[in-house]
């Protein structure tokens, strides 16, 4: 075949190649969403226990707020209101396990109308377990919240395997969007930066100079 000549199945390749892709874009952001709401989840816990043991009152939240932006100033999610609604979700689910169930999965902002307009935690699983299964938006979500979807239907929740999104569902787009995703994904690029640096400076240089 002469070399300027697009194979036959030239599409059909790019097709996986296209759908391979998405499917690695969306393990990427599942880990990156787990590992953030296990961190929110473990913040929000230790707010809890020095309230209980400190009496943290709200000038001591604030004062957090203010120092972790100042620290982390590519980092979204240290408002006051983000760092009560951490509170509110390690209260909501006392088990670290819960990030590994159905709402480790959703973006933060898909948790906070969760926590927000639903008191139970079945109601919570169920409605997330939905927002996976059919990709609804945050917007779709408070949408069949309000209207008592599932209520009405009688869906309770299910054992189902958890899946990932569509590539091309509401859920994805807004996973692969998420700005808590960017800054925590910001943070870890400025980690292996730092860490590149470090091992430069103290392994590859003085080996350079020597030689």
């Amino acid at each position: 075949m002469p070399p300027d000549v697009i194979p036959s199945d030239y599409a059909e390749w790019l097709a996986d190649l296209k759908a391979r892709i998405h499917q690695a874009q969306q393990r990427a952001t599942l880990s990156v969403n787990r590992e953030l709401i296990a961190f929110y989840w473990q913040l929000g816990k230790d707010i809890l226990a020095r309230q209980s043991t400190q009496g943290w009152g709200a000038k001591v939240i604030e004062r957090l707020s203010r120092d972790l932006r100042t620290a982390f100033p590519e980092m979204k999610g240290f408002s006051r209101a983000n760092l009560l609604y951490m509170r509110a979700f390690a209260e909501a689910w006392p088990e670290v396990a819960i990030v590994q169930q159905a709402v480790g999965q959703l973006p933060w902002g898909h948790n906070i109308v969760l926590l927000t307009r639903l008191k139970t935690p079945e109601w919570r699983l169920a409605y997330a377990q939905k927002v996976i299964e059919h990709g609804w938006s945050r917007n779709v979500l408070d949408l069949h919240i309000e209207t008592r979807r599932l209520e009405r239907e009688g869906q309770a929740i299910t054992n189902v395997a958890l899946r990932l999104p569509q590539p091309q569902s509401d859920l994805a787009r807004e996973s692969l969007k998420d700005p808590y995703h960017e800054s925590a994904l910001t943070m870890a690029n400025k980690v292996l930066h730092d860490k590149r640096s470090v091992y430069q400076e103290t392994v590859l240089s003085p080996w350079t100079t020597q030689r």
